[in-house]
């Protein structure tokens, strides 16, 4: 019987024992492909975490990524808002690394996939919030959704069943792979 239970990942490891993960943010880059200055930038711009607590979460945080250049690493569909690329985190070389960064993962990375949302799209599905779709070892869909103060994973069908279908709208209205690249590569340069 599905429905919803404590998570045995948070929004920032939610690449535990999974094989994908088809992940939406409209308001900042996740946190498994942030570079050091941003995660830090946006630890310590919540003002919740004193300094050591911070340090200890990009830490964290960094480690996690190794996921990525494992020998079996999770198929990972990042979708992110325009917003994401322009928001003011960090500073201008913040910024102008975290872009560069994503544009580097996405293209020597073959099981990294990052598309945007241009700006120009108006109203969409995804400006109702970012989510997490992870595909577990046993071919199990489950969502994350994470909130200020909690998360939590859901398994019931039905609810898996609209959230791909939300997921597959928001895709709808990202550009290419390629041309997504391209933009961020675009606006990492207007932050100088």
């Amino acid at each position: 019987m599905g429905g919803e239970r404590p998570g045995p990942w948070s929004r920032d490891a939610p690449e535990q024992e999974t094989t994908a993960l088809r992940w939406f943010e409209p308001l900042y880059v996740p946190g498994l492909v942030q570079t050091e200055g941003y995660a830090r930038a946006i630890l310590a711009g919540a003002g919740l975490f004193a300094a050591d607590e911070v340090e200890q979460q990009v830490t964290a945080r960094l480690d996690r990524q190794g996921v990525l250049t494992r020998d079996r690493p999770p198929l990972l569909s990042v979708v992110v808002d325009e917003y994401a690329l322009r928001r003011h985190i960090g500073g201008p070389e913040v910024m102008r690394e975290q872009l560069r960064h994503l544009v580097k993962l996405g293209s020597a990375l073959p099981r990294v996939r990052i598309q945007v949302v241009p700006l120009s799209a108006g109203a969409y599905a995804g400006l109702d919030g970012p989510f997490v779709i992870a595909t577990t070892a046993t071919g199990e869909d489950v969502v994350f959704l994470d909130g200020q103060r909690h998360g939590q994973v859901i398994d019931r069908a039905e609810y898996v069943r609209q959230m791909v279908e939300v997921w597959e709208s928001i895709r709808g209205e990202a550009l290419s792979q390629q041309q997504s690249l391209d933009l961020i590569a675009e606006v990492a340069e207007t932050w100088s």
